[in-house]
């Protein structure tokens, strides 16, 4: 007889979940919402847990915690043992920029060497693997005098042998070059407005483009400020306890301090990230604050259009990633990005990970995820 038999449904998929890789995922993006705050996450983490089922009777949230402090990514800073407060290890802070750079830039490798190449070869530390015909100035110790030797022979003949510098052959070499970076992260008030959180992506793009440049540059230079009613620089480790405060936008006061410290970094190559909202609301004048929340103010804004001007002038490009829609600020962002002649990645707090890439230096544009 033809026909379908039908079971009880049992959702194992739901039992697979409660397992430690997929409970530290989750708890890694709620320390973001949290600022880094275990015992808030924890919390959270059991509410989701009453609601969704997260785990099942063989593995639960207790088994978690006790977990997360045996594989060193909590730690117990509580005097007493009957009561457990917990902090962030610098493990989980490094697990937590791992997250962020592989849910934005996906996936990468580590680099051997942590150099950007330039396209042109020269003198340099790094060899190309091919050899060249010398020219005069070339180190000695570059010469592959077996291939110089055999060269020789094969011009001038066995049983005529000299060794002239056309026959020298040195392994070529190719230039690579370090960049000083700073990455502005935007902390204003704006950033948490309207019941709409873009401190939270702003934190994940920050972490991952400080990770990105640590894994794929590592002998770049990577300073770090935050920007408020004031700019103030900031440690790696800090990036997942910010918060946003009770501030305004000082645009100006960050640039500012990038451009301060990029002119003490010996390195030809300088750069600034900058993360926010795009809305600068203040700027400082003398012991005064001049603000303006309303809209985009000109007195405001044409200082911080001046300082992409100056910037342009002293060769540092700026990179905006504006975690905003709001189409008048991109508009301020597309002005300002044009400004410097830098670039812009436009993307909703919804959307991240899902880009709209703006070049002014190569007049192109085009949607990256």
């Amino acid at each position: 007889m033809l026909g379908h038999v039908f079971f009880q449904y049992e959702d194992l998929g739901q039992k697979s979940k409660a397992n430690f890789e997929t409970l530290l995922k989750l708890f890694s993006k709620l320390l973001l919402y949290t600022a880094g705050d275990v015992q808030e996450a924890i919390s959270w983490l059991n509410e989701l847990d009453r609601e969704y089922k997260l785990t099942d009777d063989n593995y639960g949230i207790g088994d978690f915690i006790e977990d997360l402090e045996k594989k060193g990514y909590i730690k117990n800073i509580s005097n007493n043992e009957q009561i457990l407060l917990f902090t962030l290890t610098p493990k989980f802070e490094k697990t937590i920029r791992e997250e962020a750079l592989e849910e934005i830039f996906g996936k990468l490798k580590r680099s051997a060497k942590g150099n950007h190449l330039t396209p042109y070869s020269g003198q340099s530390e790094e060899p190309s693997g091919c050899n060249r015909p010398y020219v005069f100035g070339d180190p000695l110790e570059q010469i592959q005098f077996t291939e110089s030797i055999k060269n020789a022979q094969i011009n001038h003949g066995i049983h005529n042998f000299f060794l002239d510098t056309q026959d020298l052959e040195v392994i070529d070499t190719e230039a690579k070059v370090t960049t000083s970076t700073v990455l502005m992260i935007d902390v204003s008030h704006s950033m948490i407005l309207y019941g709409e959180d873009r401190i939270t992506p702003a934190k994940m793009v920050a972490m991952a483009l400080a990770e990105l440049i640590m894994r794929k540059y590592p002998k770049d230079n990577l300073d770090i400020l935050a920007f408020g009613n004031e700019a103030w620089p900031i440690e790696l480790k800090d990036l997942p306890y910010l918060q946003a405060g009770p501030y305004h936008t000082n645009t100006v006061a960050g640039l500012e301090l990038a451009l301060d410290i990029l002119r003490r970094r010996k390195t030809h190559n300088k750069q600034i990230f900058m993360i926010t909202d795009g809305k600068p609301t203040c700027l400082k004048e003398g012991n005064h604050y001049y603000k303006n929340s309303f809209g985009l103010d000109r007195k405001i804004v044409n200082k911080v259009l001046n300082l992409a001007a100056y910037a342009r002038r002293l060769g540092i490009p700026i990179t905006t990633f504006m975690i905003a829609k709001d189409p008048y600020l991109q508009k301020f962002v597309e002005e300002f990005t044009e400004t410097n002649r830098g670039r812009a990645f436009y993307s909703s707090p919804s959307g991240l990970g899902n880009y709209i890439f703006q070049d002014f230096v190569r007049n192109r544009k085009r949607n990256v995820r």
